[in-house]
């Protein structure tokens, strides 16, 4: 066969240079039929075999293929013989020709029995249906790469999108998930579509049936939308949602986005989101943000509160004032602990209780093994515990991100007073932080430390100084003040006076 560019010279020098045939053959040394190959047609035709390649090693084996393909046919897809599985069995019948031989027909007779998967086109009316799904992608968190999961919801009318990331497909991000896409849609499908996902369905049963958790059915039960699950293995039945799955990582995701923490990144995945509303889908009359406007009234409206989107947990307190959750130890408030309490882990958060109230809020951690403290918890015990200041683990967290000021009111008070009366003095001013804002704190200390009061009084007044500050004095504005001139002069002399007297005696 020649190649596209020497058929484009042959097709030149004849037609355009007018060249003879056996010229351009003397030239190109190309024998003569393909030289009149070429000219007949600028497309050169594809390679075929005139007739099938002799395989006498495989040939008497053929039937015997075609038998165990035939039969595994009726046999679950993934039990069913490989190509290198027959090539062992006919090997031990007698074949004696190259695996590579075999592997090609087999391949051959397979895709020769297989049917095309041919699908219906499906039509949803606003309001009617959404998908729903989770997907894998990679980001740039804190300068390192990590895998995120994606929760996705996608409606079927307007083919508007939903994308938020979690660091886990738990149940109470499916749930959180869910309810920031409400929002987002402004309002609830009629019906969501799923996979057979662990965190709805218990049990798969004949059919559709499924055996639900009962936490999701009083999810689904809140929100009043019905849910259907797909058949198992039929990905195609939801295949709007997967193909957003992968539209997301490929428009959103691309290239790798560097964020500092979720709450980033998914403030990036919305802008992405809002901003894909000026989209226009193939096949669709109007916009996506235009469809969805047309569909948010056919909606069910969200209840007036959401569902609590959180696992509880009954924990016990340790003797060090911590809980366990998962592996992981967060810290309670010394002044407020009691030996059983409540722990609520929601995707992002944990928050712990006693019967009513919430007395401690901490980031969740997905590690293991990992102890997550707030310093505040523990002042009150060394307030009690001086001696324990330098070696408390809480306080060696802190002080690793705290300003350098405060180990320099540290020091000025230790040369002041003793270390355990100027620890217990620096104590005091860090529960302050337990009652106003950090940054407040830490310009009051600036201050006092500026003003050479590095003491808790010098804190305070300075502190309240911020919180009320003095007003400041204002120059008058000149007024017309006539008895002004007269002020300063010497006073009357006191026979005047001497002469009132006279005219008021009888």
């Amino acid at each position: 066969m020649i190649t596209v560019i020497d058929r484009e010279r042959i097709r030149r020098a004849y037609y355009i240079e007018g060249k003879s045939k056996r010229a351009i053959e003397r030239e190109m040394h190309h024998s003569y039929q393909t030289i009149c190959k070429a000219l007949a047609s600028a497309q050169g035709q594809p390679y075929t075999l005139s007739e099938p390649r002799n395989a006498p090693k495989l040939e008497p084996f053929k039937a015997k293929v075609d038998k165990l393909l035939a039969e595994d046919a009726n046999l679950p897809r993934k039990q069913r013989h490989t190509a290198h599985t027959i090539y062992e069995l006919m090997k031990d019948k007698g074949y004696q020709g190259s695996e590579s031989n075999l592997r090609r027909y087999v391949g051959q007779q397979r895709k020769k029995s297989k049917r095309p998967a041919i699908y219906i086109p499906l039509q949803f009316a606003p309001g009617e249906a959404a998908q729903v799904d989770w997907g894998e992608a990679v980001v740039v968190m804190k300068g390192e790469e990590r895998k995120v999961q994606l929760f996705v919801m996608r409606l079927c009318y307007s083919r508007r999108t939903f994308v938020m990331a979690y660091p886990t497909q738990r149940q109470e991000a499916f749930f959180s998930g869910h309810i920031a896409a409400f929002h987002h849609f402004g309002g609830v499908p009629q019906t969501l579509i799923y996979d057979n996902l662990a965190t709805a369905v218990q049990r798969v049963l004949e059919g559709r049936n499924r055996q639900e958790q009962s936490r999701f059915i009083s999810f689904r039960s809140h929100y009043l939308f019905h849910s259907r699950f797909c058949t198992p293995g039929a990905g195609h039945e939801k295949g709007g949602v997967e193909h957003g799955v992968k539209y997301t990582r490929q428009n959103y995701l691309v290239p790798l986005p560097q964020v500092q923490d979720y709450a980033e990144l998914n403030a990036h995945l919305l802008e992405k989101c809002l901003a894909d509303d000026q989209r226009q889908v193939a096949r669709q009359p109007e916009s996506i943000g235009a469809m969805w406007r047309a569909e948010q009234p056919h909606l069910r409206p969200c209840p007036q509160h959401d569902f609590a989107a959180y696992v509880s947990r009954e924990v016990t307190l340790t003797r060090y004032g911590q809980v366990t959750f998962e592996t992981n130890r967060y810290s309670v408030p010394a002044a407020k602990a009691q030996a059983q309490l409540t722990l609520r882990a929601y995707p992002f958060r944990i928050e712990i209780l006693t019967e009513s109230e919430v007395i401690a809020t901490h980031p969740r951690c997905y590690e293991r093994q990992q102890d997550i403290l707030n310093p505040l918890h523990y002042l009150p015990l060394l307030s009690q515990r001086p001696g324990a200041f330098d070696h408390a683990r809480p306080i060696q967290q802190w002080r690793e991100s705290w300003p350098p000021l405060y180990d320099e009111l540290l020091r000025q008070l230790k040369t002041q007073h003793s270390d355990i009366v100027a620890v217990k003095e620096f104590v005091q001013i860090l529960q302050l932080h337990l009652d106003y804002e950090a940054e407040l704190v830490r310009t009051a200390i600036e201050q006092a430390v500026g003003a050479e009061m590095p003491h808790l009084n010098g804190v305070r007044f300075c502190l309240n100084r911020l919180l009320d500050p003095t007003p400041k004095a204002q120059p008058l504005s000149p007024l017309p003040l006539p008895h002004l001139p007269q002020m300063g002069q010497p006073p009357p002399p006191a026979q005047q006076y001497n002469q009132l007297l006279q005219q008021v005696t009888p």
